[in-house]
């Protein structure tokens, strides 16, 4: 903005706020203009009409007692034809935008657990950007969008989901052998409380995918054992009729065939000692 004895400049994107003896006069949009100082008229300041951007970091629980930071990114502007109202109406507006953020985060978040905060952040900050354009529309601005853009659990939760998600993963990686036993420290007792539920479903979940795995080991085994066992049998069956087909083959051959078990020796014992006394008494 430039300004020169009566007359005075308006950049692009900006209105002027003029008065005329301390009482609000008109709003001047950008290009020049005539201020006749003589005449009480004076310019009394500016307002960016461009969109500007509020990040602002919200504290709070949920309905599982888990401390969370919620992150929301405002992007909001000052309306044209309402200048007057955004310029005298107040004072600090990212202060008025940053109060009712943290409204309408610390009433809707400790309705629900973790996980659902997760799930509807989206709801979250449609529900903050609703009550926002009620609210600054009054004071002359304009809300473009808000955004949920992180939620941050406190750092002994975060590593509780981590083991919850190991123990998944082994389950599902059934060739897997690595271990993800790790061992958390708690240096402050309330935060036991928050994070025990968390820690037995991790535990949970990893003894289920442990349990797979020996089950997946022992029947390996098992049918290695089984297949091990055939091929054994399979061979001797072979060994045995290339035996028959090879004494069979011989016209010489002298090889006498024993039944084996306790049963066929005692009728072997037998037929020999019966044999000997045949022979003797053909003898004589």
């Amino acid at each position: 903005m430039g300004q020169s004895l009566c007359c005075t400049q308006v950049d692009q994107s900006t209105v002027a706020v003029t008065e005329q003896f301390g009482k609000f006069s008109s709003v001047l949009e950008p290009g020049c203009h005539c201020l006749p100082s003589c005449f009480g008229y004076k310019l009394v300041g500016l307002l960016s009409l461009r969109v500007q951007q509020l990040d602002v970091r919200c504290e709070t629980k949920t309905k599982d007692n888990v401390f969370v930071t919620v992150v929301a990114s405002i992007q909001y502007r000052a309306m044209a034809n309402k200048a007057a109202e955004a310029f005298y109406k107040l004072t600090n507006p990212r202060e008025q935008i940053q109060a009712y953020v943290f409204d309408v985060i610390r009433a809707s978040v400790p309705k629900q657990e973790l996980d659902m905060v997760f799930e509807q952040k989206n709801e979250i900050a449609k529900a903050v950007e609703e009550e926002l354009e009620k609210a600054m529309s009054t004071y002359g601005f304009e809300i473009v969008q808000t955004l949920i853009v992180d939620i941050e659990p406190d750092v002994h939760v975060k590593r509780a989901m981590n083991e919850i998600n190991a123990g998944k993963f082994s389950k599902w990686i059934l060739n897997s052998r690595s271990s993800f036993v790790q061992y958390i420290t708690f240096p402050d007792k309330c935060l036991v409380k928050q994070t025990a539920a968390r820690l037995r479903v991790a535990a949970n979940e990893k003894a289920e995918g442990e349990k797979i795995l020996q089950i997946k080991k022992a029947e390996g085994e098992a049918e290695s054992k089984y297949l091990s066992g055939l091929g054994i049998a399979r061979q001797r069956q072979a060994i045995y009729f290339d035996t028959m087909k090879e004494i069979g083959a011989s016209s010489k051959s002298s090889a006498v065939f024993i039944p084996h078990g306790p049963g066929a020796v005692k009728d072997v014992a037998s037929q020999i000692r019966d044999g000997l006394l045949q022979a003797e008494s053909v003898e004589k």
